[in-house]
């Protein structure tokens, strides 16, 4: 009977501390994307020469329940679904490695897998106690309950068109500045945005095509990007969409 007990009070005392206790420091992936991530490109490679830490850092996340969830401030829950978001597509390239693009996962046909969105609305991993995918992420959660349009500069699809994957985790006592940070990486980044005043064109990545009511509900969209370049976009500029691509964001 006193072992019983005694064995009971482990597991509570072990259940209260994983729930006060989850890192919001991110630690292990921190360290992950530290010595795999270069210049935004990702050594897929090494990550999965990493399988034990990389794992570990999986489970916690898929540890974390909805009530321990809501007990995260603000800044704690948009890390945590952020790295959420990153970590478990490197984790969907990892299960169907190698490709040569997330648009290969799902049907034989690159194009229907893109069209129907097939690789993101594949369910493969465990959050808050359920069963997810990775639109659950970006647009029930991240864009459906807070107003932080930056956020899409900080998910990763895995693609080249898509914002660098940085190589650090996000975390809250640093999210303002990453956030800022990746806002205006993406924007100075003149292969995914650029302003010729000869010509008074805006070309800008599908992004803020694809969502533009994200980043215009207080201001225009020009006014919105233009903190990213030194040049004044004028108000009449005209705005064409880049070619996106889906060539898989890997380090070689």
């Amino acid at each position: 009977m006193k072992q019983f007990l005694f064995t009971f009070l482990c597991i509570g005392l072990w259940q209260g501390a994983f729930a006060q206790g989850f890192d919001h420091k991110h630690s292990v992936w921190d360290s992950i994307l530290k010595k795999n991530v270069k210049n935004g490109l990702v050594s897929y490679k090494g990550i999965q020469s990493e399988e034990g830490s990389f794992k570990q850092y999986l489970e916690s996340l898929s540890k974390v329940t909805e009530a321990q969830y809501q007990g995260f401030n603000e800044k704690e829950k948009i890390s945590f679904l952020i790295n959420a978001y990153n970590a478990f597509t490197v984790k969907l390239i990892l299960d169907h490695y190698p490709v040569e693009s997330i648009t290969e996962i799902g049907s034989p046909f690159s194009k229907i897998n893109l069209a129907r969105g097939i690789p993101w609305k594949k369910e493969f991993y465990t959050l808050l106690g359920k069963s997810r995918h990775l639109d659950w992420i970006e647009h029930e959660k991240l864009r459906k309950d807070f107003n932080e349009p930056r956020i899409h500069f900080a998910i990763v699809c895995a693609s080249i068109g898509c914002p660098y994957l940085v190589s650090e985790a996000y975390t809250p006592n640093s999210l303002e500045k990453q956030l800022q940070s990746a806002k205006l990486g993406f924007l100075k980044n003149p292969k995914k945005n650029f302003y010729d005043k000869t010509t008074n064109t805006l070309y800008l990545s599908k992004i803020f095509n694809w969502f533009q009511t994200d980043f215009t509900k207080k201001t225009t969209l020009i006014q919105y990007v233009q903190e990213g370049f030194e040049e004044t976009i004028k108000p009449d500029a005209k705005i064409v969409y880049n070619e996106y691509s889906w060539d898989l964001n890997e380090l070689k």
